[in-house]
């Protein structure tokens, strides 16, 4: 059983079952009845909310443990997602099919991170968005979650690196926020933000 097998195992659900706050904050940029991808979306708090939403939604984590519960979770709202098994070390969308890619806490080692974002940056259609959250370096000073690795976590500048050429930046940004995200984010953190819309 890999590690986050091991994770959403555990009773409950580790992060909550409502949407992160930068999401909910920013979806309305996001054109009715989109095809939105949600990487590493666990036990499907996003993609679930994103669904409610009236959003056609695929779940994609490498937990089949956590895509379980996100399924169960969208019964439980009377929603229906779309939820695949993969690893994003090597797995991408197909091109330009896709109008948002939600990225919340999918934190990456170094090694794979730049080219795993930009698969999944060229799967959105002209004009499709893509959101990310995800941990600063100087959450390591934080006690609120995320990985103890300063190699998995992102600076702003790191993504505008990523993603350049193939997004247009809305937003990019680095700050403290207070987290209540189940009992895996709790308190005050420094977070990541960054927007970003596809370009032709």
């Amino acid at each position: 059983m890999n590690f986050w097998d091991q994770r959403f195992a555990e009773p409950g659900y580790k992060y909550g079952t409502e949407p992160n706050a930068f999401l909910r904050e920013q979806a309305t940029r996001f054109a009715p009845h989109s095809q939105i991808l949600v990487p590493g979306d666990g036990e499907g708090r996003n993609g679930v909310w994103l669904a409610q939403q009236g959003h056609s939604v695929t779940s994609v984590d490498s937990s089949a443990v956590g895509l379980q519960k996100a399924r169960e979770l969208a019964v439980s709202r009377r929603v229906e997602i779309a939820t695949q098994c993969v690893d994003l070390v090597d797995w991408a969308p197909a091109a330009a099919t896709l109008d948002a890619v939600v990225l919340i806490y999918a934190h990456l080692p170094g090694a794979i991170r730049r080219s795993a974002h930009r698969r999944l940056a060229q799967g959105l259609r002209v004009g499709g968005w893509l959101l990310l959250e995800a941990f600063h370096p100087d959450q390591l000073a934080h006690a609120s979650g995320g990985p103890k690795d300063l190699d998995m976590l992102y600076t702003p500048e790191q993504l505008d690196a990523d993603f350049a050429g193939l997004l247009d930046c809305a937003l990019s940004w680095h700050g403290e926020a207070q987290l209540d995200e189940g009992p895996g984010h709790q308190g005050l953190a420094h977070v990541t933000r960054w927007l970003g819309k596809r370009v032709g």
